[in-house]
């Protein structure tokens, strides 16, 4: 299995993006969105997934984050689709528990060529650090949608609305990094008994 990378350009009325994923990374990253706390969340899904992860990103922010964060969502979820390509030899079942202090959280992905999305998450407040919380549910669809995936989220406890989103985001990386790893035994195979993914 070569490295596995992708470079997708999305460009909209709202917004121009541009991402670059390598899925056979060390986790490092670089991000110019105007988003910092979603550029905080991340960082933490490279180097929790051992991802290379570059992402530019001119958005309506005058309006307010939606339509940069949801269309980073969508362009991340394109790269990752392309980055992984025909899924011979991966798990493709990842999931991950991460605490942080008193915050747990659980992730399990699939990439199952089907998008789903299942979000368990009441976050303690409206926004952290200026971020509407709303968002990230805009974000997971947005990825979900175009990388093709089956995704359930869930905050299992947590009353710090930071530890909250930050276990998301670790264990997304973690849960990432488990189904792309290739398995010895697939040898190349495609990880479903339908044959395609």
């Amino acid at each position: 299995m070569g490295e596995r990378s992708a470079t997708v350009k999305r460009d909209t009325l709202e917004t121009r993006i541009e991402v670059t994923v390598n899925i056979d990374g060390s986790g490092r990253s670089d991000f110019n969105t105007g988003v910092p706390f979603l550029e905080h969340m991340l960082d933490q899904v490279a180097r929790h997934g051992l991802i290379d992860l570059w992402i530019q990103a001119e958005g309506d922010l005058h309006i307010d984050a939606h339509h940069t964060v949801e269309d980073i969502g969508i362009t991340l979820g394109q790269a990752f689709a392309s980055a992984v390509g025909d899924k011979k030899g991966i798990r493709s079942y990842g999931h991950a528990y991460v605490p942080l202090d008193e915050a747990l959280s659980r992730v399990v992905i699939d990439f199952s060529g089907r998008p789903g999305l299942e979000f368990g998450v009441d976050f303690p407040r409206a926004s952290i650090g200026g971020f509407d919380v709303d968002l990230f549910f805009e974000f997971f669809q947005g990825f979900v949608n175009h990388a093709r995936v089956t995704l359930h989220v869930d905050a299992l406890r947590g009353r710090n609305a930071h530890h909250v989103a930050e276990t998301i985001f670790k264990a997304f990386g973690r849960a990432l990094r488990m189904a792309l790893e290739a398995d010895p035994r697939m040898q190349g195979t495609m990880p479903s008994t339908k044959g395609s993914l």
